[in-house]
């Protein structure tokens, strides 16, 4: 396995049926792939055991390293009868797909919460970390890692706003939960949305446990995927800061169309020597 940036830079694939994406990645020398299981083809209730063997033979011939990466939608928060169950069976059947298909990390989140009702957010808060606790201990007894998503900050007038998005959530969550299982899917795209921006986050933080770096251009004012270049952020003192404090992981980029993601891929490879 290569340690240079190049082999260590993937993509997210988002829904796109998975077996196309692994096939574009093994033609253009991609090595590391997420993908989204719930809809169309990747649908979770649509994997039998053939096409469980035929992914994971594809990923053993063409050294391919693969996540989930599960829906920020669903509402990790969730305390409302049924549909709080739901999330839990929907994060765990994740989990089990996760394992089936040798994958080696699952991107998960912290849900989100709704301006109005002080007391049901506190409520939701609460729930939210136990929900977590809950699904590493099932990533423990399944051999799965999860990794934990800095979501994008709202602006302040929103409705909706995503929990874990600055350094104070994420160490509620990181404090609270000491296992190996539950990493850090660290997004620069999303830290840039706040004042500590990407330096903050490492600084607070570190890198100790962080399982992806997810990488898109933003301008710093609001959620949008843009290409390298187009926003404000400074790739190039982004890997300087990741890779000097001793980060050896994979990184994937959540942006562009295939050709895109090929040529940004050889462009940020080249920003460290």
């Amino acid at each position: 396995m290569s340690t240079s940036l190049k082999y260590r830079i993937g993509f997210d694939a988002g829904g796109t049926r998975v077996e196309d994406a692994l096939a574009f990645a093994a033609r253009n020398s991609f090595h590391y792939v997420d993908f989204n299981a719930d809809r169309g083809p990747n649908d979770l209730r649509r994997w039998d055991d053939e096409r469980v063997a035929a992914f994971r033979a594809r990923c053993d011939a063409d050294d391919l390293h693969v996540g989930v990466h599960t829906l920020s939608g669903v509402n990790v928060a969730e305390f409302s009868p049924f549909a709080s169950e739901g999330v839990d069976r929907y994060l765990e059947a994740n989990v089990d797909l996760a394992t089936r298909l040798g994958c080696e990390w699952v991107v998960v989140h912290a849900g989100f919460h709704f301006s109005a009702a002080e007391a049901a957010r506190k409520e939701a808060a609460l729930e939210r970390l136990k929900r977590l606790k809950r699904l590493t201990g099932y990533a423990e007894r399944h051999g799965a890692r999860l990794l934990l998503e800095n979501l994008n900050r709202e602006p302040n007038n929103a409705e909706v706003h995503y929990q874990a998005f600055d350094i104070g959530e994420c160490r509620y969550f990181f404090d609270a939960i000491s296992s190996d299982a539950f990493g850090w899917a660290f997004t620069v795209n999303h830290a840039n949305l706040v004042p500590e921006r990407t330096e903050g986050f490492v600084d607070e933080l570190g890198i100790g446990r962080i399982g992806e770096v997810r990488l898109a251009d933003n301008t710093g004012e609001y959620e949008v995927h843009l290409l390298p270049g187009e926003g404000n952020i400074d790739f190039g003192a982004v890997f300087g800061l990741i890779e000097g404090a001793g980060y050896t992981g994979h990184y994937s980029m959540a942006f562009g169309t295939e050709d895109e993601k090929v040529a940004a891929r050889d462009s940020l490879a080249m920003l460290v020597p």
